[in-house]
């Protein structure tokens, strides 16, 4: 209970006497400390641009798949919508570029010379069946699947690892902080109090808290902007279902 009111007045004591100043007690901080705050600082600059370029590629994203599809849904022709869409730049209008291209390639091999020769006609090694034509199909849709899906989400496994190692980056910090400051207690002489130690400790404490402050709202960030990549994909992989659908039932008219 002495102790307890002992620390309790110097605490009182420290609050009367001193106002705390971060950036004083980074100016006083250590080399190590320093160090570890200047590489916590460029983390979370570069979080914060990828953040902030994230909501503008992700927001256009989702706004060119929405202008894409109410066009698509008002269209019979995919000739017509293959040219009124070639400035949309969005994930599913994407998708319908590259399977559309993909039909008109096979289209084109159709009425080549080789395959409009009645042997090669007959021979299936030349002529593309139904389900050839559908896997072609899917393999390229599958792969402009992946192309988006790592555009969309770039850079997010920065955002990642800043959310799980600033705070550790940080620790180490406020460790090597206090550890230097207990150091230099035992290098002075007399009975060590509170105010003697309170200062260092503080200056340590800077790194952890800089260290939460670029990590919490990497994660945050990171979890909802994938929230949002997973969105898109599974937009992407509706769209590319029907895609099929409309090229299974339509392959005569190829």
């Amino acid at each position: 209970m002495i102790q307890w009111h002992f620390m309790t007045t110097q605490i009182s004591a420290l609050n009367g006497v001193t106002e705390i100043n971060f950036f004083a007690l980074i100016d006083t901080a250590g080399p190590i400390v320093k160090l570890v705050l200047v590489v916590l600082l460029f983390m979370s600059i570069v979080c914060w641009i990828i953040i902030f370029t994230k909501i503008f590629v992700l927001k256009s994203a989702v706004r060119g798949s929405e202008k894409f599809l109410n066009y698509y849904q008002g269209s019979s022709n995919f000739g017509n919508l293959f040219t009124s869409t070639r400035q949309i730049n969005a994930p599913n209008a994407e998708l319908f570029r590259a399977g559309y291209t993909e039909l008109l390639r096979i289209r084109k091999s159709k009425s080549s010379p080789q395959m409009q020769d009645p042997g090669s006609r007959t021979n299936p090694e030349f002529f593309p069946t139904e389900l050839e034509v559908v896997e072609q199909v899917d393999r390229v849709l599958h792969k402009t699947m992946s192309n988006e899906s790592s555009r969309l989400e770039g850079y997010l496994i920065f955002l990642a690892t800043t959310g799980s190692t600033a705070p550790f980056i940080g620790l180490f910090g406020t460790v090597w902080g206090i550890m230097n400051s207990f150091v230099g207690l035992a290098n002075k002489t007399g009975v060590p109090t509170l105010q003697a130690v309170a200062p260092g400790i503080a200056e340590a404490l800077v790194a952890t808290a800089v260290g939460l402050a670029a990590a919490i709202p990497a994660v945050v960030a990171y979890n909802y902007f994938l929230s949002r990549v997973r969105s898109i994909e599974l937009s992407m992989e509706s769209f590319s279902a029907e895609f099929l659908n409309i090229v299974e039932r339509h392959f005569s008219k190829i």
